[in-house]
């Protein structure tokens, strides 16, 4: 096996910064959108799931902020 290169597995990714990989299920037609989404913006569908995410949370904390 001298001198052969092993092809990365398809769908590996390096990390990014500090990202570690997270499993969630969700609806199929959800999935297709977020997808969609990625495609049109020319982004990650993960960046556009952090995106979402990220906005969540901030509008949880502020309604829960007194």
């Amino acid at each position: 096996m001298v001198g052969k290169k092993r092809t990365p597995k398809r769908g590996k990714r390096t990390p990014i910064g500090d990202r570690v990989t997270f499993l969630a299920m969700m609806d199929k037609d959800v999935i297709a959108d977020i997808k969609q989404v990625a495609i049109e913006e020319h982004r990650a569908a993960w960046d556009v799931m952090e995106q979402a995410a990220r906005e969540y949370l901030k509008r949880r904390k502020a309604k829960r902020t007194p």
